[in-house]
């Protein structure tokens, strides 16, 4: 089922974490704090959302090599096999993401992030308080338009020169995060 974003407030803190990547390395937050931006991506494998912007994401975040850029898949993987470590590789391969890829297992980074869907945007400058989140570009499974990253490009732009992201920010719209009980 399709839901948005919840649009957590701008300047919101980015939270803490320490997370493994499909490794078993683990991440940590302050590990990317010499980046003037950070991106943090709720996504996974089996949702069409993130498939229909997993290519251009991969680019888009290319572009910027001064951007710290991390995925994370919340989502229970016992009862979404398709979203095991071993799949998100196999995603990971397809996408051609140069990014790390971390594993929420116990789901409280995504309650932490109040991530809501796949893909979940947001964009923290360098304070690391939330400059951005929402839409990658207006573009949606089935709905014609062409995967551009547009509105995302356009915040990361602006928040690695130092400027706000103007609103109103249209939120993100994919499958919902898939909790556990």
């Amino acid at each position: 089922m399709a839901v948005p974003s919840s649009m957590v407030p701008l300047g919101t803190p980015a939270p803490d974490f320490a997370l493994p990547d499909l490794t078993g390395t683990t991440l940590r937050r302050d590990d990317l704090a010499a980046a003037p931006a950070l991106l943090v991506a709720f996504l996974c494998n089996h949702c069409p959302y993130v498939r229909h912007v997993e290519l251009r994401l991969g680019e888009l975040v290319a572009r910027y090599p001064d951007l710290a850029a991390v995925g994370i898949c919340t989502n229970d993987a016992e009862a979404y096999p398709e979203d095991r470590p071993e799949a998100l590789a196999e995603q990971v391969r397809r996408a051609g993401w140069t990014f790390p890829y971390l594993v929420d297992t116990d789901q409280r980074l995504g309650r932490e992030f109040q991530a809501a869907c796949t893909p979940d945007f947001f964009l923290y400058d360098a304070r690391r308080d939330l400059a951005y989140r929402g839409a990658f570009d207006d573009s949606t499974p089935g709905n014609g338009r062409p995967v551009t990253g547009a509105a995302l490009r356009d915040a990361i732009e602006r928040v690695l020169a130092g400027e706000p992201v103007p609103e109103p920010h249209v939120p993100s719209m994919g499958c919902s995060i898939k909790w556990r009980e």
